[in-house]
Parts: C-alpha cells; sequence; structure tokens
C-alpha cells in the first residue's frame, strides 16, 4: 500500500513538472509558433525598397531603370551651339565686274554685273547692291525695282549676277556723260568702282522721265 501511495506521488510530481514546462510566468501557450505576417508585394500596391525594380519607376537617387536622370533628359540640346547662318560676303571676296547686256531693239539699256565669290568659303547675299553713275553731272543713284529681294548663299567660286536699267539717249544731244560705275555690295560699305561698259550718255531730262534702276540679285543672267 506504501509502494503505490508513493508511485502516485511521483506521477503527480512528473506531470506538475511537464505543466510548467509548457507555460511562461504568464501561463500562455508557447508550444505554437504564430504565423508570420508577409509584406504585401509592389504588384499589391507596396512601394518596395527599390522602385527601380518596377518598369517605369525611380530609385532613391532619382535614377529610372535606364541609368538617366529622373527629372528627364541627358542635358545634351544637340545642337551646334551657332546661329546656323552663312556668314554675309564681304566686298574684298567678291571679283565684281561689268559687262554690256543690252538686247538690240529695247528701248532700256542694261548693264549686268557680276558678283563672283573668291574668299575660299561659302558666304551669304541679301538684298539689293547699291549702284551709282557718276557723271559729269555729279552722282547718280540707281532706284531700286522693288522687286523681291532673294537671299543668295554663293559658294566659293560661284557667281550671281544683277541688272542695271538706263534709259538709252535718242535725243540726238551730248546727254549727260557717264564716266565710271560704283558698286557696294548688300549690307556692305566698302564699294568698287568700275568702267562703265554701256551706252556713253543718258538723255537729259527734267527728272520725269526714266530713271537708273538696279534689280535684285538674280535679276539678270549670268554674263548677261
Amino acid at each position: 500500500m506504501r509502494v503505490r501511495k508513493l508511485t502516485l506521488a511521483a506521477m503527480a510530481l512528473a506531470a506538475g513538472l511537464s505543466l510548467t514546462a509548457c507555460q511562461n510566468d504568464d501561463g500562455t501557450d508557447q508550444s505554437a509558433t504564430p504565423p508570420t505576417a508577409s509584406a504585401p508585394s509592389a504588384a499589391d500596391g507596396g512601394s518596395g525598397s527599390a522602385g527601380s525594380d518596377q518598369e517605369g519607376g525611380t530609385d532613391s537617387e532619382g535614377k529610372t531603370p535606364n541609368g538617366t536622370g529622373g527629372s528627364g533628359g541627358t542635358g545634351g540640346s544637340g545642337g551646334s551651339g551657332g546661329s546656323g547662318k552663312t556668314a554675309k560676303c564681304r566686298t574684298d571676296e567678291l571679283e565684281i565686274t561689268a559687262i554690256d547686256a543690252t538686247v538690240g531693239g529695247d528701248d532700256r539699256g542694261t548693264v549686268a554685273v557680276d558678283l563672283k565669290n573668291g574668299g575660299g568659303r561659302d558666304c551669304t547675299l541679301e538684298g539689293y547692291a547699291g549702284v551709282d553713275l557718276k557723271t559729269n553731272a555729279g552722282t547718280l543713284s540707281a532706284k531700286r525695282t522693288g522687286e523681291q529681294a532673294p537671299t543668295v548663299v554663293l559658294a566659293d567660286g560661284d557667281t550671281v549676277t544683277f541688272g542695271i536699267t538706263y534709259p538709252v539717249n535718242d535725243t540726238g544731244g551730248s546727254g549727260v556723260r557717264i564716266t565710271g560705275l560704283v558698286v557696294t555690295p548688300p549690307n556692305e560699305t566698302k564699294s568698287v568702282t568700275l568702267d562703265w561698259p554701256g551706252a556713253a550718255s543718258l538723255p537729259v531730262t527734267d527728272g520725269s522721265g526714266t530713271p537708273v534702276q538696279v534689280g535684285p540679285m538674280g535679276s539678270a543672267g549670268q554674263g548677261g
């Protein structure tokens, strides 16, 4: 009987020790580990730690996936930085000559003025040349015809021609004698003085007659 009591007491003690081991101080059961909550994926709306993993995202340095700045662009303009315009032709770069280009039967005389680019580079002529006739009565400035003046890009070695028209002296008198031709290229101040290749004189008028006129660049065929 004593042996049985000792056996029951030992079993009770063992059960008590087993129960204590399975509890913490507040009696909570720690035998089962609670499930770990997983962070929401980027596809579920999560921001993620590296936006560059997402197409079109930016990382913490503001860079897009292709490595360029997220604010856009590489910073290059792609242009040359210049104005893109060819420099104007200077008087010293041009070989200027004049010839008589009057067609028989015309009631007006014509002189063709050639401007050849000898400057070793392309250059631009824009507008009208200045034209003055030297006469025994003083200097006579030609009037512009009023035609639209195109911009001419003159390659090195190329020539452009403009025309001068003037009234023919058929009065039978000596008229106004022409002694020289002064040509100033467009947008230049330096002039070139040439021999006058046309008729020797102009009719004397009171200012109501046909004027001496100058056309824009290209208004006459090359060499007349």
